[in-house]
């Protein structure tokens, strides 16, 4: 049978969008009201080039995985070395190098205290994988305290730690129940801190869930350091376990490597996905301190951890995860993520009083604004003239409701930022 690669022109067949949406079923997306998709055929850097040929600046990181640029030479070099010498091993009874050479680096980055790291295959699972942890060693019958507002990925586990959002609303009479309280945003600490104490007082908590620094698809809200790493110290104390979800924070997008780094206590799990391999092929790891290892051992088989994945920490993903390590450990990358947040905050400087803004922050990378609107809410129609309006302009961006954030790939350059910028400006200065 003859395959089609899809970078030929063939003028016999649709375009490729109209082949997707004759056999594709999209993400978040109502398939009776949206556009044909966009097809993208190449990518080369911060851009993404479309069937037509029109080339998109990804300001967003395509979901925020892409570290360091499409395509990225190599990357892809260090992949195909490693495909032509071992492409997958099962995971149970065995072991390969490149598994074992990116735990230990992992463990060498991270904030001191972790010494295990499970794999799994993308941030939903490295966050299951982390909440199962936590309620065999805590015990049965127990709940989940998080943030409201927060997501931490669409498998179930994942679903109901977030407690009951938008984003999981057909769910709702499925997910156990947890303790959600308000995040500790700017000048609302203090009550974030009496809802927590009331929360851990009730001796139901098994284990802490958050997302260090700042919310992501919440709406992109950072908060207070100072309290969240009070509220991990005061679960630990009473032996409740604490789980960084740095499915988005990791790798340098916060500025630091990891957002917890900048906390005053190590929270007990950390979560990784997303950026950790460059953007290349799906990876999840979960990083454990030792006494939850040595929490499972056991000479009864059936207390072992009993989680495991098809794909766990194949050799592939490995590789590309480790060369996107060496990338990362680069003085040039510590420079281009300190030159974007420095372009941020010229940016937010100008802009952060401006009329038609609630806020404007930024957080290492990543650089986020809230347009003034009565009745916002993810499903506002602003969500989509905005979508709409940088596509036109090629620029891909994707708003969270009336929150629109800039999280670009370390490789843009000021130029690029400029543009962006000067395109929200535009959203600002008119538009009516």
């Amino acid at each position: 049978m003859e395959h089609r690669s899809g970078m030929e022109t063939d003028p016999f067949l649709s375009s490729w969008a109209l082949r997707d949406q004759k056999c594709i079923w999209h993400p978040f997306t109502q398939a009776q009201t949206a556009a044909p998709p966009i097809s993208i055929l190449k990518s080369k850097g911060a851009y993404l080039y479309a069937e037509s040929g029109k080339g998109y600046l990804d300001a967003i990181s395509s979901w925020w995985v892409n570290l360091h640029g499409h395509a990225h030479p190599y990357i892809a070099e260090e992949i195909t070395k490693q495909a032509k010498e071992l492409e997958h091993v099962l995971f149970a009874g065995f072991t390969h190098p490149q598994a074992i050479i990116l735990a230990e680096r992992l463990l060498s980055i991270l904030p001191n205290g972790y010494s295990r790291v499970f794999y799994s295959d993308n941030g939903s699972t490295a966050v299951e994988v982390a909440l199962k942890m936590a309620f065999q060693v805590v015990g049965n019958g127990k709940k989940i305290l998080s943030f409201q507002d927060a997501y931490h990925g669409d498998t179930f586990g994942a679903m109901a730690a977030a407690g009951k959002t938008h984003y999981n609303r057909p769910f709702w009479p499925y997910l156990f129940s947890v303790h959600s309280i308000p995040p500790p945003l700017p000048g609302r600490e203090s009550e974030s801190w009496r809802a927590f104490e009331a929360a851990i007082c009730t001796g139901e908590i098994a284990a802490f869930i958050f997302e260090p620094l700042i919310q992501g698809s919440g709406g992109m809200r950072p908060h207070c350091g100072k309290t969240l790493s009070r509220m991990i110290k005061a679960c630990q104390t009473q032996g409740m376990i604490t789980i960084a979800d740095e499915v988005m924070t990791g790798f340098g997008r916060t500025g630091p490597l990891f957002a917890s780094s900048s906390l005053d206590v190590t929270p007990d799990l950390i979560c990784l996905s997303k950026g950790i391999t460059g953007g290349f092929i799906p990876l999840g790891a979960t990083v454990a301190k030792e006494f939850l290892f040595e929490a499972f051992l056991s000479p009864d088989a059936t207390r072992a951890f009993l989680h495991g994945h098809s794909y766990t920490a194949n050799p592939l993903v490995c590789a590309a995860a480790n060369a996107s390590l060496d990338l990362l450990l680069q003085s040039g990358c510590r420079e281009a993520r300190a030159m974007i947040e420095s372009e941020h905050r010229q940016f937010q400087k100008k802009w952060e009083k401006h009329p038609k803004l609630i806020r404007c922050d930024v957080v290492g990378t990543i650089l986020a604004i809230e347009y003034r609107l009565d009745g916002a809410s993810y499903y506002h129609p602003l969500k989509q003239r905005l979508i709409e309006f940088f596509q036109d302009k090629g620029i891909l961006l994707r708003p969270l409701g009336n929150v629109l954030y800039v999280l670009p790939p370390y490789c843009i350059v000021r130029d690029e930022l400029q543009t962006i910028y000067s395109t929200i400006a535009m959203t600002l200065e008119e538009w009516q």
